[in-house]
């Protein structure tokens, strides 16, 4: 969770039993931090660790967004890791060009629970999670995947080659746009004017009202679903199935996006955890427990990549009669790229738990494969040479061997980032066009 318009679990508040020692800081609107630079204006989401706050920085006259972690010791160390990460990646990128979020201050803050280190980081918008939902999971056009891919690729080919670290967390919901699907809740955009300080009646802060105030705004909420609900009911019973899957429009939308959450990032000749990555972006190898390096990092791209094309997860693992998740997740991977090499298969700590001596799943014996050109057109109606290109992009990226991985700098080189579209081969005839008719 990290500087987004729109962190947090959605339709959800983080609960009123987590503002106590140790916990949470209760933040009202307008309330100053950092000796009054940054001013409170409008939670923006919240996270395990922290709540974020759309705060405007009076000494730059911008829109930010802080990020304030609870104040019990686990949280203050988990939020120094981050900041050594973030440190480090805004001391290589003066420029602000390696699509990579932006720590522009961090401090401690006093409070009734504690003292909270605070993060401040540029304010982004909507999660790539978020688009996908936007686009009611329907996969975006390629033109629009290549222009993100092309940003994350950036971002990693930074964090590996030039500072040696892994994010070890890449996924959708860690990548976020420039600016905000709805223009309205950008700040900028939608020409907010900054609250400079406390509004009538908060100056005290009374905290039994605020409480309310969150029990009343939960239960508004939890009407409001209900009603959806029913209606939602009413519309598929008179047929109205196909006005709720009209496609929508993305045009207008800037997919520049950069790469956030850097609370589980480590060195790559540091590492900390063995088990690191969300389930359904974990690499073979961090399964197999066979040792990792940058080339987790790409896996997780790759899935990532297939999610923005299909609106699909690429592997979603469940548990079933005999086996475990760890084992489903494997058997998936396998009937999509083939069989596992026995090498690798057998080379983990962990193999022996799924494996037998040949190389073969101890529990799911019979695999149904389909190869992932032939699923881009045979459940995703991916055109023939669409999917055949895009397929050669992804299937050296979702490599068993990490080794055979290519890395992000050889990834932005590829054919398939550098496709021009119709459109814009038309755009640039267009404006060589305009060019030849100025200088005639």
């Amino acid at each position: 969770m990290s500087c987004s318009s729109s962190s947090g679990s959605e339709g959800e508040e983080e609960g009123f039993d987590s503002y106590r020692k140790g916990g949470y800081h209760a933040v009202r609107i307008g309330d100053p931090f950092s000796g009054g630079r940054y001013i409170a204006q409008r939670k923006l989401g919240w996270g395990q660790f922290s709540t974020v706050w759309l705060a405007y920085d009076t000494l730059s006259s911008s829109y930010v967004a802080l990020k304030i972690q609870k104040s019990a010791q686990q949280f203050a160390q988990a939020a120094l890791h981050e900041i050594e990460f973030l440190s480090a990646a805004a001391d290589g990128d003066l420029q602000n060009t390696k699509c990579v979020v932006r720590l522009i201050d961090h401090f401690k803050h006093a409070g009734p629970n504690g003292q909270h280190l605070c993060m401040v980081l540029e304010f982004l918008g909507d999660s790539l999670l978020r688009l996908i939902r936007y686009n009611r999971y329907k996969g975006l056009k390629m033109d629009k995947v290549r222009e993100i891919c092309r940003c994350v690729l950036t971002g990693l080919d930074y964090l590996h080659r030039e500072l040696g670290m892994i994010h070890s967390d890449l996924k959708p919901e860690n990548i976020l746009l420039c600016s905000t699907i709805d223009p309205a809740k950008d700040p900028v955009r939608s020409g907010l004017t900054p609250l400079l300080e406390k509004p009538e009646g908060n100056a005290n802060g009374g905290g039994g009202s605020s409480t309310m105030n969150l029990i009343e705004k939960k239960l508004k909420r939890r009407a409001k679903r209900a009603v959806a609900k029913i209606s939602e009911r009413r519309v598929s019973m008179v047929g109205g199935e196909a006005s709720s899957k009209t496609e929508r429009s993305l045009d207008g939308i800037d997919m520049r996006c950069k790469v956030v959450d850097f609370g589980n990032a480590c060195w790559a000749d540091k590492q900390f955890a063995e088990e690191i990555q969300t389930r359904q972006y974990r690499a073979p190898e961090v399964i197999l427990k066979s040792g990792y390096s940058f080339s987790v990092d790409m896996w997780s791209f790759g899935c990532t990549a297939f999610e923005l094309v299909t609106g699909d997860m690429l592997f979603a693992p469940k548990e079933g009669n005999g086996y475990g998740e760890d084992e489903d997740h494997l058997a998936l991977m396998m009937e999509l790229l083939g069989k596992m090499p026995r090498k690798i298969a057998i080379g983990g700590a962990k193999s022996k738990d799924y494996f037998d001596r040949h190389g073969d799943l101890k529990r799911i014996r019979r695999l149904k494969y389909w190869p992932l050109d032939r699923l881009l057109v045979d459940k995703y109606k991916l055109p023939e040479a669409e999917a055949k290109e895009f397929a050669e992009f992804l299937s050296p990226i979702l490599e068993f061997a990490p080794e055979k991985r290519p890395t992000a700098q050889q990834c932005l080189e590829h054919p398939w980032m550098n496709v021009v579209s119709s459109q814009n081969k038309a755009d640039n005839v267009e404006s060589q066009m305009r060019n030849l008719h100025i200088k005639g």
